[in-house]
């Protein structure tokens, strides 16, 4: 099987909720170190995880706006696609960091930037390929000039009026509001955890 046809839509989002799920189970059996010994940092840890995944869910809705009915069809260069390549991916990495930290953990957030790294770099090497194969002399001269996946802030740029396609916009909100959905099902999860429902036989850091 080619690395092209592994990393379909569909297969990456299988493959995304098998991972999520194998993360949760460990972290329903497992106990914060710094909410046992250091309660502020582990309040701290636990801030830093609801501002990242603010800022995951608005930077995918801002993202959204953009790209929503035009993936393929037409090349996105302003907004966001000004500053960087793949701000959808960037984002959505900001929020699965921010869930690491909602653990009060610092092991987990890294675990988890290691693992989507890892993931979609080859995701986004695929689509660079197909993109390149669609839009050609003018995708490469925008990959020229615009950063892969790290924004560079300096090269924002903007549009003054821009056509939104709303039944898609919403369609890919959804996406947007599970990171926001998170924080209160943390909250919920680590009450349960606090009242004796799952055994903890795991500490992390």
């Amino acid at each position: 099987m080619s690395i092209d046809k592994f990393f379909t839509s569909r297969r990456r989002i299988v493959f995304s909720r098998i991972i999520a799920l194998l993360i949760v189970l460990f972290w329903l059996n497992s106990s914060s170190y710094w909410q046992e010994t250091h309660p502020l940092v582990a309040s701290l840890l636990f801030m830093i995880g609801v501002v990242l995944l603010a800022l995951g869910a608005f930077g995918r809705m801002w993202c959204s706006l953009y790209i929503a009915g035009y993936k393929n069809q037409k090349l996105v260069t302003a907004g966001p696609y000004s500053m960087m390549r793949n701000p959808l991916y960037f984002f959505s990495m900001l929020g699965f960091i921010g869930f690491g930290f909602l653990t009060k953990s610092i092991i987990l957030p890294i675990v988890f930037g290691v693992i989507f790294v890892m993931y979609y770099i080859n995701v986004m090497r695929k689509e660079e390929r197909d993109l390149s194969r669609i839009f050609g002399a003018e995708y490469k001269t925008y990959q020229g000039s615009v950063p892969l996946f790290f924004p560079k802030i300096s090269l924002f740029k903007d549009v003054d009026s821009y056509e939104v396609k709303p039944k898609v916009y919403f369609t890919h909100l959804k996406s947007a509001i599970w990171f926001v959905w998170l924080i209160g099902i943390v909250y919920v999860i680590e009450t349960l955890k606090d009242l004796g429902y799952f055994s903890q036989w795991v500490i992390l850091w």
